[in-house]
């Protein structure tokens, strides 16, 4: 179904579902449909008639955003039917409010810790929310770290501990700003983004000549390779999933797993609860 007919759809059927009384509308006993009528719509969102039943009609016009914030809230859209109405007026996610850690659910946070080796959940912009024991075995305890740098961009180039670990923190540095840059521009509202490169770049020279290449790549998965005091060399194979809370928020897990042999022995010995 072509999206625009989708919208118009979508715009209707929400429509029906809210009871006048709900917005401060009288009930009155002329009402043949549930729901609110179109012109009701338009005068609570502030829009004009014609605006809205176009929309309805599935027409190809331009919606701005801060009318569909109007029309999400006059509807009294949940966040994911709000995240729903700007992927299909404009094709791309709609701005959310910044996450605390208070977001990761109990289930997300009982699966890290049933993960042996580390595993962290960040949001999208890489500030890391949650983490399990074996990532603050392996890369330090992030609880003794100021929130504003619990970001996993910050810390490849301002925390001296982690990189002491990689050995190959040129190639890792490099794949990290690429794909940070990549993540920006897919964000709808890249504000936030800017923020961390340019306070980064201001105390990173590093940061700003790679930053300043414009590079940009996909990391669905890699491998990192760390070399700790105590036992030497591991190799970690790591994926990053996405994962949306229930308020629609885009959440990425990632999974770290030695690999096999020799790398998973030392990786047990540095995370004695991994049996596997």
């Amino acid at each position: 179904m072509p999206r625009r007919e989708e919208l118009a759809r979508f715009l209707r059927s929400r429509r029906a579902r809210v009871r006048p009384e709900e917005v401060g509308l009288p009930t009155g006993p002329r009402r043949r449909t549930p729901g609110l009528r179109r012109e009701e719509v338009a005068r609570l969102a502030a829009v004009g008639i014609s605006g809205d039943t176009w929309l309805e009609q599935g027409r190809d016009i331009h919606v701005s955003e801060p009318l569909l914030e109007r029309l999400a809230r006059t509807l009294r859209l949940t966040p994911t039917e709000r995240a729903h109405l700007f992927d299909l007026a404009h094709g791309r996610p709609a701005a959310r409010p910044e996450l605390s850690t208070a977001a990761v659910s109990d289930t997300l946070r009982r699966i890290l810790d049933a993960h042996p080796f580390p595993a962290l959940v960040s949001n999208r912009r890489w500030d890391v929310l949650a983490w399990n024991d074996a990532a603050a075995s392996l890369l330090g305890d992030l609880i003794r770290t100021p929130v504003e740098q619990r970001n996993g961009l910050w810390a490849l180039f301002m925390n001296p501990e982690r990189c002491a670990l990689m050995p190959g923190w040129e190639v890792d540095a490099r794949r990290a700003v690429a794909g940070f840059r990549l993540d920006a521009a897919r964000a709808a509202d890249r504000a936030e983004f800017d923020a961390l490169a340019t306070a980064l770049a201001e105390v990173s020279p590093e940061f700003a000549r790679i930053w300043n290449e414009h590079d940009v790549v996909e990391i669905p998965e890699g491998l990192k390779v760390l070399i700790h005091p105590d036992v030497g060399p591991v190799e970690f194979e790591h994926v990053t999933l996405s994962h949306a809370d229930a308020d629609g928020h885009a959440l990425r897990v990632s999974l770290y797993s030695p690999r096999p042999g020799q790398c998973l022995e030392r990786a047990r010995k540095l995370v004695p609860r991994a049996t596997r």
